[in-house]
């Protein structure tokens, strides 16, 4: 636990410095770029799909006596938006994450390199990691992730069920696109198995508290959406910027984790007798 508290307290001091809130602007522009395209052509006809499957299966009637059963009733008239934009949630979000991994982690690599260098020395890089690398561990758990979530659905019947599971899942895709980010530049591949093995629970952990933190910007999306409509595409862009400095900020914490544990794998392999 005093490693991961190590690590988080590392991250917050450096993610409020300027070269880190940088960061978030190229994936931001991409984001923005893909999702303000994705949703000019697709929202509209997305909508529709959804009020047809709702007219189709009795979907109204149904939404509408399990919203009462909870005492909100009063939303059974944006059911259709409202499940429109949960489905779009997670995409949203997942698009942040792969732009950030692949745009901003090898900055976060460097400036958490130079903050450990002053401590321990030059960390030798052996280049176990790739771009291609990282764009295929990022989209296989993305579809892995996009699966279980699909799965996961009918558990927002039971709202704590749902939270916990979604955490768990935000958590373990978190954890593996990081991880692989983190150490692609440092780490052997034998050395990265090796360390995602060992810290297989910390790393989780991390990727847990982070998913559980990534869930405020949503919330605040959907709630203000709920209000009006219009503010819906405003809304949709601040929480693209929330979720890209909050990944940025778990970039850090995974990569400072991370560091800290390949010197340490090293130093112990360092002095075992031969």
């Amino acid at each position: 636990m005093r490693a991961i508290f190590d690590a988080w307290a590392r991250a917050l001091g450096s993610q409020f410095s300027g070269r880190m809130l940088l960061l978030s602007i190229l994936p931001f522009i991409l984001s923005v770029a893909l999702w303000g395209v994705l949703l000019y052509l697709g929202f509209q006809p997305l909508l529709d799909a959804v009020q047809a499957l709702f007219a189709e299966h009795g979907g109204f009637a149904t939404s509408a006596g399990m919203l009462s059963m909870f005492g909100m009733g009063m939303l059974k008239t944006v059911a259709v938006p409202l499940l429109a934009m949960l489905l779009l949630l997670p995409l949203m979000i997942m698009s942040s994450l792969i732009f950030m991994a692949v745009a901003a982690m090898p900055a976060i690599g460097r400036h958490v390199e130079g903050r450990l260098e002053k401590q321990w020395g030059a960390l030798e890089r052996k280049e176990g990691g790739s771009l291609l690398g990282s764009l295929a561990t990022a989209l296989g758990a993305a579809l892995i992730f996009l699966v279980l979530w699909l799965l996961s659905l009918p558990l927002y019947l039971f709202p704590p069920v749902a939270l916990v599971a979604q955490v768990v899942l935000w958590g373990w895709l978190t954890a593996r696109v990081m991880s692989y980010d983190a150490l692609a530049g440092f780490a052997s591949a034998e050395e990265r198995r090796s360390l995602l093995r060992q810290h297989r629970g910390p790393l989780l952990a991390i990727g847990m508290l982070s998913g559980a933190a990534g869930a405020l910007p949503g919330l605040a999306w959907i709630g203000g959406a709920l209000i009006s409509v219009l503010l819906f595409p405003f809304l949709a862009m601040l929480s693209i910027w929330l979720y890209l400095i909050i990944f940025i900020f778990t970039g850090l914490w995974f990569q400072y984790y991370l560091l800290t544990a390949l010197h340490q794998l090293r130093a112990g392999a360092a002095v075992s007798p031969v």
